[in-house]
């Protein structure tokens, strides 16, 4: 994500208006260069100081409309450096929309107008707008070394000039370069000495607003987002206030703080306030391409590559156009991973033999950059360059460049506030001395303070670990005492086991078979009694046997059809005991066993994304509380005490249902739904 320097922003002149525009630029340049410096006319000079004092904030707002306006007042003024003012403020306007070719221009017409007149305090301040300028239009064309060298000496010249309330913009813009150069200790040496001189000045609050946010990028360098979000929000107080340019500036490197943590929907967020905020301003094209930049960037992160696609096409011919090398770096990096996305590796080939890796890049775009290489050597198995380029991150990731650049800042913000300290009236020493004393004295309080509050925390914690152990084992006694319960209720099975073994051997094989059925049934009921969880199979198992032995009873107008869908293993699906065994008996008793006509129950399992679903269904009329034939209702009080102990140390739950279903051919009937979720744990 790049950091812009301040002013760089605009929109490309349409091919018909430089037509226009170019040659009355060159006619204005001509009359400048060579006319016979004037007498000095105040009035004239005074004039433009009022014009520019009443519509400077239209640079970025209406450029355009500014920019001619300059062009009609140079016609009419008779002073050379007060024409050469209105050129500069001029090429400002170009800057603002991308004409980068007129600002250039402009700007070589007041230079050289400066190269032959002697030296004199308004000329210094004429030399550094330009040095400023010039310093813009390289940062604008990713010349970020040479831009760096121009601003310090628009800074050098203005300390000659006049106008020294102009000084800490300089500084701010020498500050965001330093920055991009990688240079955050040369950066956060000027954002602090340009706090310094407007607490010198006595300047707004408002025009400390540019340093806050450069701070913050700083910091965002730093990947210190404490800290940043500090200074974001010391700027924001004054958003309304701040011209489009600066909430361009500040919405755009608060979205990039963002990515930069990998939160990019909060970054995506802050870039489309920034499409938002250009569309209010057709000159601010390039930010706005700059966004759609940044956006695109955001989704390949997501891995949206039709959104990152859209948002790409959509600026890389103005910056290709524009010519800004790092802007083309940064795209072509963007297409590398958009080409990985669409496993298209013969496009990233090519565009690893068409790019260009500019001498100046920031080393966190190389980072990014070689992230997408390594990832492409592995899938096309070259993993031998893969290991180089995780050696180069490695290296970079490993640099003690960061601590250094951190450990620095703080020995300058602490110099920043010994120089504050300095310039202020003793009092404000006196009364730091006097909170210090007291800080002292009450920091026995504090640390009492924190000790009990300690404590009360760690008592309630303890007491509702307590409790809650003490509602588990409430819990546990009373699924015991229900399952002791539904044994009893069972007519004592293991008396009964002895007496039917005996009646066996006086009856005859077929008999033998539906008691040994009988018995089985008796014993497996009383092991699963005892156990909290089986196996689908097993339960199935269970219930098959159970329904054997009641067919004679219900007749030959019962039907039991069971379904199991085939993604479904029944011996890999774990659930309570007795879960099916309990409905479908309940079923049996007290739904189907006096039903005239047809009596059919189905037990359908099939698998949904959740897990396992499983419906037992009859026809036998229904759920009725006025039934008397509804039972005690102590199968289900085991279930559902027992899934309610489960799902209590579980984060996805045992879901139960239970309602009456219509059915297809009219009759009204009870359908028991469960739904057990992938990877639940049934150990108490």
């Amino acid at each position: 994500m790049t950091n812009k320097v301040r002013v760089c922003s605009g929109k490309a002149t349409l091919p018909w208006i430089q037509a226009l525009l170019l040659p009355l630029l060159l006619f204005t340049l001509l009359a400048a260069c060579h006319s016979h410096p004037q007498p000095e006319e105040p009035d004239e000079l005074s004039a433009f100081e009022a014009f520019f004092a009443s519509k400077g904030d239209s640079i970025s707002i209406a450029p355009r409309r500014l920019r001619t306006e300059c062009l009609r007042r140079m016609e009419t003024v008779t002073d050379s450096l007060v024409r050469c003012h209105y050129m500069a403020v001029a090429s400002k306007t170009c800057l603002i929309t991308s004409d980068i070719d007129s600002a250039r221009l402009l700007l070589n017409g007041v230079e050289e107008y400066i190269a032959n007149r002697p030296f004199s305090p308004d000329l210094a301040d004429l030399q550094s707008d330009c040095a400023n300028m010039r310093g813009n239009i390289l940062g604008r064309l990713g010349e970020m070394k040479a831009s760096a060298e121009a601003f310090e000496e628009a800074y050098e010249w203005r300390m000659k000039g006049r106008k020294k309330e102009v000084i800490p913009d300089i500084l701010i813009n020498l500050a965001d370069v330093n920055n991009r150069l990688g240079r955050l200790d040369v950066g956060a040496y000027w954002y602090r000495r340009a706090l310094l001189l407007c607490d010198s000045l006595q300047l707004t609050t408002r025009s400390k607003t540019p340093v806050y946010y450069g701070l913050a990028q700083v910091y965002v360098a730093l990947r210190d987002f404490e800290q940043c979000d500090h200074y974001y929000e010391l700027a924001a107080r004054s958003y309304e206030e701040m011209l489009p340019y600066e909430r361009h500036f500040y919405l755009n490197n608060r979205g990039t703080s963002y990515y930069y943590r990998n939160d990019y929907l909060t970054a995506i967020g802050y870039f489309r306030r920034v499409v938002d905020l250009v569309q209010q301003y057709p000159e601010m094209e390039f930010e706005r391409n700059l966004a759609y930049l940044n956006l695109s960037d955001c989704f390949l992160q997501m891995g949206a590559a039709d959104s990152a696609a859209t948002y790409l096409r959509s600026c890389e011919s103005f910056f290709r156009k524009l010519g800004m090398s790092t802007a083309i770096y940064y795209i072509d990096t963007q297409q590398i991973e958009l080409a990985l996305l669409r496993k298209d590796f013969p496009k990233v080939r090519q565009l690893l033999a068409s790019s260009v890796t500019p001498p100046d890049i920031d080393p966190d775009m190389v980072h990014i950059r070689n992230k997408y290489l390594l990832q492409f050597c592995e899938e096309t198995g070259n993993y031998h360059q893969a290991w180089h380029y995780l050696k180069a991150n490695k290296r970079l990731d490993d640099s003690v460049r960061n601590e250094r650049v951190r450990l620095r800042t703080a020995d300058l913000a602490l110099r920043y506030q010994q120089d504050s300290t300095l310039m202020a009236n003793r009092v404000v020493l006196q009364e730091a001395e006097n909170e210090v004393l007291r800080l002292r004295q009450t920091k026995g309080l504090w640390i009492a303070l924190f000790v009990v509050t300690l404590l009360v925390v760690l008592s309630a914690l303890f007491y509702m670990q307590k409790k809650k152990a003490l509602l588990m084992a409430e819990n546990r006694r009373q699924v015991s005492n229900l399952r002791l319960e539904n044994i009893r209720n069972r007519l004592s099975p293991h008396f009964i086991f002895n007496v039917l073994n005996q009646q066996m051997a006086n009856l005859g094989e077929e008999e033998k078979h539906e008691l040994s059925s009988l018995v089985k049934l008796m014993r497996r009921n009383l092991e699963l009694a005892e156990q909290f969880q089986v196996t689908l199979s097993e339960e199935l198992e269970f219930v098959d046997t159970y329904i054997n032995l009641e067919r004679r009873s219900l007749g030959d107008a019962f039907f039991f059809e069971r379904k199991i869908a085939q993604d479904v293993n029944p011996e890999q699906v774990w659930l309570p005991s007795m879960l099916l065994q309990i409905p479908v008996e309940n079923a049996v008793k007290h739904a189907l066993r006096d039903k005239s006509g047809d009596r059919r129950l189905w037990i359908e399992v099939t698998r949904v994304a959740e897990g396992v679903t499983i419906r037992i269904t009859d026809n036998g009329g229904g759920y009725r509380m006025s039934s008397t034939r509804r039972g005690t209702g102590t199968g289900m009080k085991v279930i559902m005490q027992t899934i309610q102990i489960l799902n209590s140390k579980n984060r996805q739950a045992i879901d139960v249902s239970l309602h009456n279903v219509t059915l297809d051919n009219g009759e009204v009937g009870c359908q028991v739904t469960f739904l057990l979720p992938n990877d639940y744990d049934y150990r108490l």
